[in-house]
């Protein structure tokens, strides 16, 4: 490896040191992003109008399936890569970045044209109705059908740099945007500014996006003679090889998130027919309820490059610590902030709207959520080890349990029984389920047997 420094992280520095190394940035990055969603809810919010808030909130299954593609490369790339720097396969990790990028790319400009083509049925399958319709379509003609690619690849190519151990200058891309995207959000949206509602916080999204894209392809040039990520269309090619070790993980990942879009999508559908107001509550409790959930898939993806490093290796003993580290660390944190949001659900919810009707609706839809987060943290951390180390039908068995035969059959259920309220509690439930499982699972992982990991 070019840059000695990378060796010596994955190798000798000291698990915990090496973990808070990659993570911390990796987490950081996670939560300013949560929080530029945060700023969209918030600065809408401060409009009092709930059609506009719900706009918001209605496209966010279209900005969820980003995700898919993000996965299908980012995700499934960067575990290549990791995993064949740890074997010192390095023209593997120059091909594998750059069929990651070149195919977000394709499927970026392929996801906005869809988006225009068929934008009509998208709005009525989104749960807009003539009252929220003209408001979501003005929030996803920036932030899909312009801003697809840019959205996308910023994603990708920050999974592509911290597979090489830059967890920081992953951060610092991702973060640039997001940080715009907070600073242009009160211009573009509030009445002082442009006005433009909505559509306002769509538009800050896509010119935030494209500056974090400037940055990483900045960083690349940059450091073009020391990295092993490579975007040159001469290592760009369709190798067998390559190409099943990154859909291998790849596809399950995206997989995951298509069934997160299906479950959202119904979840807001349900929440739609009881008005507006329900629904600009369920997008606040989400968002805020999202805060301690990407802390969490924050240890999890930051600790993938450690853990494919020495997973590929053979030093399972290494990936073990790091793997235990992250749980002592996440389940105290995540069982702390469940308390703090169940008590302070109402002033929480109430610092994002002032409408007497949002922050009913709100408190109530937040304490449900807030009660899956110790339990998905052994979810979350058990799939980031399955990418990591190439188990891509675990990480996909994980996510049809979750959605097809657990969240989504319950949301059906719980609404039949406890209308409306009893939506916010469908993730607990199988959050709760999965737990169980992915202790089980880790267990085994963790167990060698001769001389390697148990699948």
């Amino acid at each position: 490896m070019a840059d000695n420094q990378k060796t010596i992280l994955f190798e000798k520095m000291p698990v915990p040191k090496a973990v808070m190394q990659l993570a911390i940035p990796t987490v950081l990055s996670s939560l300013v992003m949560v929080l530029y969603n945060l700023a969209d809810t918030y600065f809408v919010g401060m409009l009092n109008n709930p059609v506009q808030n719900a706009a918001v909130t209605l496209a966010a299954p279209v900005l969820l399936a980003f995700n898919a593609i993000n996965n299908l490369f980012g995700v499934g790339s960067s575990s290549m890569m990791s995993r064949a720097l740890g074997s010192k396969d390095y023209e593997v990790v120059k091909r594998s970045s750059a069929f990651g990028f070149y195919g977000a790319v394709f499927c970026g400009l392929l996801f906005s044209a869809l988006c225009i083509t068929f934008r009509q049925p998208l709005l009525g399958v989104l749960g807009a109705d003539a009252e929220t319709s003209q408001a979501t379509y003005s929030y996803l003609k920036w932030t899909v059908m312009c801003g697809a690619t840019p959205a996308i690849l910023n994603v990708v190519m920050a999974y592509l740099v911290r597979a090489e151990g830059s967890a920081l200058h992953a951060s610092i891309g991702t973060m640039s945007g997001c940080i715009l995207n907070m600073i242009l959000d009160p211009f573009f949206i509030l009445p002082w500014g442009l006005n433009m509602g909505a559509a306002g916080a769509g538009l800050a999204t896509f010119i935030s996006n494209c500056v974090a894209c400037g940055y990483f392809l900045m960083l690349l040039f940059v450091r073009r003679k020391s990295t092993v990520v490579c975007i040159s269309p001469k290592k760009f090619g369709f190798q067998k090889t390559i190409m099943l070790g990154i859909f291998g993980v790849g596809i399950p990942a995206s997989i995951q998130n298509l069934l997160n879009v299906t479950g959202m999508t119904i979840l807001n559908n349900f929440t739609a027919s009881y008005g507006s107001d329900p629904v600009a509550a369920m997008g606040i409790a989400q968002k805020i309820n999202m805060v301690p959930m990407q802390i969490t898939l924050g240890f999890a993806q930051g600790i993938m490059p450690l853990v494919s490093y020495n997973y590929a290796s053979g030093n399972f003993k290494r990936m073990k610590e790091a793997i235990m580290f992250t749980l002592k660390i996440i389940i105290p944190a995540m069982t702390l902030v469940l308390i703090l949001f169940f008590v302070g659900a109402n002033p929480i919810i109430y610092s994002f709207m002032r409408n007497e009707a949002v922050i009913g609706y709100g408190t109530r839809f937040l304490r449900g959520f807030c009660l899956c987060l110790p339990f998905m943290c052994m979810d979350f951390l058990a799939v980031g080890v399955f990418q990591a180390v190439g188990m891509g039908r675990a990480a996909l068995a994980f996510a049809i349990l979750r959605k097809i035969i657990l969240e989504i059959p319950v949301l059906f259920l719980l609404n039949a029984l406890f209308p409306l309220y009893g939506l916010a509690y469908a993730q607990f439930t199988a959050e709760f389920v999965l737990s169980i499982a992915a202790a089980v699972m880790l267990t085994r992982i963790l167990k060698k047997s001769n001389g390697s990991v148990v699948k």
